[in-house]
């Protein structure tokens, strides 16, 4: 069963560190921008998956983030929100892996879902196709005159 989340209110996520990112619900919207971004456009045929996976994070990133806590300039004060400021945050690893495990991942889940096999019946043998009757079958009707 697919669970829906009709609300499209946009939500505090917390990064560790005190860095928190008010972002835009995770939607099919977000992740089509995403991928049309021009950073991401950009990317050559050599770019490594390590590569892609950064900067479609970063773009993506860019394009959900509202406003920030906690992120502030070599002096400790703290700095508004820019692209340029988002992209630089996401090169922090600790923060980059929290947005990846805790936004990302959660679009994810519905593919993971999805891909997985039905449950099969109990007992080591449930799975396992049954010859036996069909070589009866044919045995019977070799039989017959």
């Amino acid at each position: 069963m697919i669970r829906l989340d009709l609300s499209n209110t946009p939500a505090w996520l917390d990064l560790g560190h005190g860095v928190r990112l008010h972002l835009h619900p995770l939607t099919t919207a977000m992740m089509v921008a995403s991928r049309n971004d021009p950073s991401v456009a950009a990317l050559n045929a050599e770019a490594t998956d390590e590569e892609s996976v950064l900067v479609f994070a970063k773009a993506l990133a860019r394009n959900a983030t509202l406003d920030w806590e906690g992120v502030g300039d070599s002096d400790g004060n703290a700095i508004r929100t820019t692209p340029e400021g988002i992209s630089a945050l996401l090169d922090v690893w600790p923060l980059f892996e929290a947005f990846q495990t805790k936004y990302v991942a959660k679009g994810l889940v519905l593919d993971q879902e999805k891909n997985v096999s039905s449950p099969l019946p109990n007992g080591s043998s449930a799975g396992a196709t049954n010859i036996a009757r069909a070589a009866e079958k044919s045995a019977k009707t070799a039989r017959k005159p």
